[in-house]
């Protein structure tokens, strides 16, 4: 499981140095990663076990319908299947580089069963977003999360 975050810096390359308490359970099976875009401007990292379930779920969407063939796009159409290097990088891919505004400076948050990767930027505008939460405006299925 991926919990926490790490502020991380891109190589001039474009490659991640993925930290290394999470290596082995990200190339878990055959090593295999992939590396998608997220509808909030940020990167998904996956384990390819984790990834197969979900990309089978967008594959059979219907194509005909605007919103799913969007997703499709977005999802499949940016997705970069990788491995983790013997320093433990990946290549962070140009267009999903662009796509996600990264530059140098990024953070690495874990989601449970994968990573969202975010621009610098990006993550301290998310931060400020979290002040917004309050009891009263949680999402459909919060109403009685205890901590």
């Amino acid at each position: 499981m991926f919990l926490g975050g790490t502020d991380l810096k891109l190589d001039a390359k474009g490659r991640l140095a993925i930290p290394s308490k999470h290596r082995e359970t990200l190339a878990s099976g055959d090593g295999r990663i992939v590396i998608t875009a997220h509808l909030h401007g940020c990167l998904l990292v996956y384990p390819m076990a984790a990834w197969e379930p979900i990309c089978e779920q967008v594959l059979r969407a219907p194509g005909l319908d605007l919103d799913a063939a969007r997703l499709k796009r977005l999802f499949i159409g940016y997705a970069q299947e990788d491995t983790l290097d013997n320093a433990g990088r990946v290549l962070i891919g140009p267009e999903l580089r662009k796509y996600a505004n990264l530059e140098k400076d990024v953070r690495l948050v874990g989601q449970g069963s994968h990573f969202e990767l975010w621009s610098y930027e990006r993550w301290q505008s998310q931060e400020q977003d979290f002040a917004t939460l309050t009891p009263d405006k949680l999402p459909p299925g919060f109403e009685n999360l205890a901590f």
